[in-house]
């Protein structure tokens, strides 16, 4: 025999017993009443005692069958209430995500976005993970990733949000000072400030209208963890460095820095929502992948 219980058995039975027949009980469980008969059979043969007195027009059980039928009941009901609860998980997002986003891109877009997430999704809670360097999402058990410019491994699953394009940038001081360079091989004589966790390779590739392309290995005074500590030195007129559009924007707007070399594009990569598997996402990642996907794909960043 085995040794796990007969949930069906019990619950079957349970049902009789609160129905008052077998048909009854069929019709409501939405199975066969030879189903509901052979369950029944099966569960006072294991048990050892007959749980009705069955007559041609009669149902009723007996006293084994009704010191039995109050548990069984029970059993029936907190098996509905489980149910209940999980259906009621599957379609309302809650419990806590924990989410990697790099440190500038999150304080600026993500961030601002929080209050609006958590009004919508009361039941959900964020453990937002602020840095710019890469993280396994297996390995250090993140549910989900928003990553810049990184296409990612093949064992995670990416869903692309928007384009994030690269703007080589320097102060209108310093384009007097040093002039304005025309060709990306000018910029291995000029002060270059440099971003350790650039995706790929420290080299800045450039790629002109014609197809044309050119490859510069930065060097300067300054080589930072974080693109806002760019900031000071090039507002200050002290070199030239790459910046993420939705860094740069802000300040081509206004005029605190100049697109260097605008004829020459360099890496135009993706704002990516990163999964570790697309199997059996928990719905609370669904919801967070399409908030984000509605928020993000049309970014009020982005560079005319």
């Amino acid at each position: 025999m085995s040794r796990l219980p007969d949930f069906e058995g019990l619950a079957m039975f349970a049902k009789v017993a609160e129905e008052g027949s077998f048909a009854a009980a069929a019709r409501v469980m939405g199975v066969s009443v030879p189903t509901v008969s052979r369950a029944v059979a099966r569960l006072e043969e294991r048990l050892g005692g007959r749980l009705f007195n069955r007559t041609s027009r009669q149902l009723a059980l007996t006293e084994f069958g009704a010191s039995m039928a109050t548990r069984a009941g029970e059993v029936y009901r907190q098996a509905e209430e489980v149910e209940s609860e999980a259906q009621a998980l599957s379609v309302q997002p809650r419990g806590q995500v924990r989410l990697a986003v790099p440190m500038s891109f999150g304080l600026r877009w993500v961030a601002p976005l929080m209050p609006q997430l958590l009004r919508q999704y009361p039941e959900l809670s964020i453990d937002l993970h602020l840095s710019d360097a890469s993280v396994d999402l297996v390995a250090e058990g993140f549910d989900a990733a928003l990553r810049i410019a990184v296409l990612p491994d093949s064992s995670l699953v990416a869903r692309r949000l928007c384009a994030v394009t690269q703007y080589l940038v320097a102060s209108p001081g310093y384009l007097r000072e040093h002039g304005n360079p025309s060709h990306p091989r000018d910029l291995a004589a000029r002060k270059c400030l440099s971003y350790a966790y650039r995706s790929r390779s420290q080299v800045w590739r450039f790629t002109h209208g014609d197809g044309t392309e050119e490859d510069v290995v930065p060097n300067g005074p300054l080589r930072v963890t974080n693109a806002d500590a760019l900031l000071p030195a090039l507002l200050e007129g002290l070199a030239i460095a790459e910046l993420p559009e939705f860094m740069a924007s802000e300040y081509l707007a206004d005029g605190r820095l100049v697109h260097v070399l605008p004829a020459w594009h360099m890496m135009q990569g993706g704002l990516y929502f990163v999964t570790p598997s697309a199997r059996a996402r928990p719905v609370k990642i669904k919801a967070l992948s399409e908030f984000f996907a509605k928020h993000l794909s049309e970014p009020q960043w982005q560079w005319p």
